[in-house]
């Protein structure tokens, strides 16, 4: 469902970390080592004057800057301002050739959904979406493919045609390599 030479977001772009999966006992804050959750990134366009644009959401294998700055690179134009919460992984975007705009939740009256509104709502969003459509049923392994489904679908949540939603869709099928059983269920 994702087209390998898609465009990049641009503009201002609001970049932070989600937890998806199982659900962690007794737990209300990050997940810890242990977690069944997978890491996920999430990038979303916001427009001016209000609204959001496209989104891109990428499995990560922790929160460190070594996993998020490759997705940040190959997802969003380097002339790009990125608003990010005050996480130490961000902090060499400046070396890439974004402007970032720091919002440091910890200690703030203003809770995160609010200061960033955007990556929040998505999360909140894809959540919903794997309870109501998988019944709460993700398997870690295959997080990337409810991940690209959801980018398919919330990125064309505005389309007038919807035959044409199913047209490029085959027509992505069709220019995409054969994937075996074997390769989906192994991930």
């Amino acid at each position: 469902m994702v087209i390998p030479k898609r465009e990049l977001l641009s503009g201002v772009v609001e970049v932070d970390e989600t937890y998806v999966g199982g659900r962690d006992k007794g737990k209300i804050r990050a997940p810890q080592i242990s977690s069944k959750k997978a890491i996920n990134v999430v990038a979303l366009e916001l427009l001016d004057p209000k609204g959001f644009g496209r989104v891109r959401l990428k499995r990560i294998p922790d929160a460190s800057e070594d996993s998020v700055l490759p997705f940040i690179c190959n997802n969003v134009e380097p002339s790009a301002i990125i608003q990010t919460d005050g996480s130490p992984a961000y902090r060499s975007l400046h070396k890439q050739g974004y402007t970032r705009h720091k919002i440091v939740h910890q200690g703030s009256p203003d809770p995160a959904h609010v200061t960033m509104p955007g990556v929040h709502r998505i999360a909140s969003l894809l959540k919903r979406w794997l309870l109501s459509t998988h019944q709460g049923s993700v398997h870690s392994p295959k997080i990337d493919y409810y991940l690209d489904e959801y980018t398919f679908r919330f990125n064309r949540r505005s389309s007038r045609s919807r035959g044409l939603i199913f047209y490029r869709l085959l027509e992505q099928a069709v220019v995409t390599n054969p994937i075996t059983y074997e390769q989906i269920v192994k991930g």
